[in-house]
């Protein structure tokens, strides 16, 4: 389950310690929660960013930069967070197959994000033209309009086996 985490969020001081009694309270493995961060959220307070996150993440919690190329990070911060996953924004994916310069970013992102051994995850793909490029460029994971709308979380039960691995990213 991914989680979107906000800069305020990440502000406060107590972020650990309340995913902690969430999980408690909730009976979730922390294996199966995603914590989602912004470039620019994470930058308001590097070092209380950072510190959270290795607490996080020891918790067994799965840590992503959303949106990655939308924020000013710089890529010796990025290299010290803690992060697991790495999800190329949208904006970068929509005109991949026709935009030269998309399309070389995307490449390096993968190529960065891999010596990092971070997973990488395209977001807004809506095109199987989309996904050959990014299969291609090794990119791990897909997300967007091509394989599901957003989806309610009261209706994921309702979804068959085969159709939530297809919706669920």
């Amino acid at each position: 389950m991914g989680v979107n985490v906000s800069p305020r969020q990440l502000r406060d001081g107590d972020l650990p310690a309340r995913v902690r009694r969430i999980l408690l309270d909730s009976s979730l493995a922390p294996s199966c929660l995603e914590l989602e961060i912004t470039e620019s959220g994470a930058m308001d307070n590097p070092t209380r960013c950072i510190e959270q996150l290795h607490e996080l993440r020891e918790m067994g919690v799965t840590l992503a930069m959303d949106d990655f190329g939308t924020g000013y990070s710089s890529l010796s911060y990025l290299k010290r967070l803690p992060l697991d996953r790495i999800k190329i924004d949208a904006s970068f994916v929509r005109d991949l197959a026709v935009d030269a310069d998309d399309s070389a970013l995307v490449q390096l992102i993968i190529a960065m994000a891999r010596q990092l051994k971070l997973t990488v995850i395209a977001e807004g793909v809506e095109t199987q033209e989309q996904v050959d490029l990014l299969s291609q460029w090794r990119c791990d994971e897909f997300q967007g309009y091509l394989f599901s709308r957003p989806v309610l979380a009261a209706a994921i039960p309702g979804l068959s086996r085969v159709e939530a691995r297809a919706h669920v990213a």
